[in-house]
């Protein structure tokens, strides 16, 4: 098709030069699929790079601690997808003797792996026809065939799929599925793209009927929970501070954090210091209390908004065992938290 071809060929002249493209390993390019999930080229980069270093095949990184996975990951969010990485790593060592599937729907077993990452291992390593259906491809799909189904939907996901799978290349998927996405990525962008140059202009749909910027449509989600935390910075006589690991299934999983209280609203200085005297850290322990920051820091979330205050505790000595503030940046935290920790100055 000629669709097709043109991607193709645009693709040859303009894609960006970058490190997973100049490899057919599927540890690179698993590694490179997870790492831009949710995350911009730009800003996965460095990241790659930092985790081939640190673990250049997957049986360095299923041997390693996951500490130092999310450690390395810090900053990058979404940590559901280091520890899925490390998981995955550890079983494709452990029960496929360091060998990855290499057909699509082996690859979707995997931990971690949906349609989108296991189509893009199996297009770009094993050259199966599997058509990738990101972010980008969702958008050119949408605006070059006038498509208005919400690509967030059920029927809006399987109906841009199966037209992403009718178009692909049969004996260049890689090339195909690279194209496309690249093409989103750089050529129809989701603000202000240069419809003059665009090699699809004269055919695209959205752009002969004025609908660039109404393309894709997407059903807005629910309106993200706000929610007040309120985190105690211990600081004792000998240097040393308080840091938990958090557990269970919520945000931040397996990080480490100050100890966390959660108010239903914003509180000020008297309120919180009333409600302070009663935790459990805190009972029967002489303390000062400061506040870091009068203006709550925003944190966004998908799902939630965090407005976060972090209150300087000052005690002779920790009511539990602590860490010297020397080995704070050790530990794995949310970017949140690091960076509390850089401008704060321990």
């Amino acid at each position: 098709m000629q669709f097709s071809k043109i991607l193709i060929n645009w693709y040859s002249i303009n894609k960006r030069e970058l490190p997973w493209r100049q490899t057919k390993d599927p540890y690179y390019i698993w590694l490179s699929e997870i790492i831009l999930q949710q995350t911009q080229v730009k800003q996965g980069l460095p990241y790659y790079y930092s985790f081939l270093k640190a673990f250049p095949s997957v049986f360095h990184l299923a041997k390693a601690d996951e500490s130092k996975v999310l450690k390395l990951w810090q900053g990058l969010g979404y940590y559901s997808r280091a520890r899925n990485l490390h998981a995955t790593a550890k079983y494709i060592v452990d029960a496929l003797e360091g060998e990855f599937p290499n057909t699509y729907k082996e690859l979707l077993k995997l931990k971690g792996v949906g349609d989108y990452t296991a189509s893009a291992i199996a297009s770009i390593c094993f050259n199966e026809p599997t058509a990738v259906v990101d972010g980008n491809v969702y958008r050119v799909l949408s605006r070059y065939f006038g498509i208005d189904s919400p690509i967030n939907s059920t029927k809006g996901s399987k109906e841009f799929k199966q037209l992403a799978q009718e178009l692909i290349d049969k004996k260049h998927p890689a090339n195909f599925n690279q194209a496309i996405m690249e093409f989103g990525a750089v050529q129809c962008r989701p603000q202000n793209p240069d419809c003059s140059v665009c090699p699809l202009s004269d055919s695209c749909i959205a752009f002969n009927k004025n609908k660039i910027s109404e393309l894709p449509v997407k059903i807005k989600s629910a309106k993200a929970k706000k929610k007040y935390f309120n985190f105690l910075v211990f600081i004792s006589e000998d240097g040393k501070t308080i840091l938990e690991k958090r557990e269970g299934k919520g945000i931040w999983q397996n990080l480490y954090q100050f100890p966390l209280v959660e108010t239903k609203s914003n509180v000020d200085f008297k309120t919180f210091k009333r409600q302070t005297v009663t935790h459990d850290l805190l009972k029967n322990v002489p303390f000062d209390l400061s506040l870091y920051n009068e203006d709550n820091i925003v944190h966004k979330l998908s799902h939630q908004h965090l407005y976060v205050k972090f209150w300087i505790v000052k005690v002779k000595e920790l009511p539990v065992e602590g860490i010297p503030v020397t080995d704070i940046y050790h530990y794995a935290v949310p970017i949140l938290i690091g960076n509390f920790i850089e401008v704060f100055h321990f």
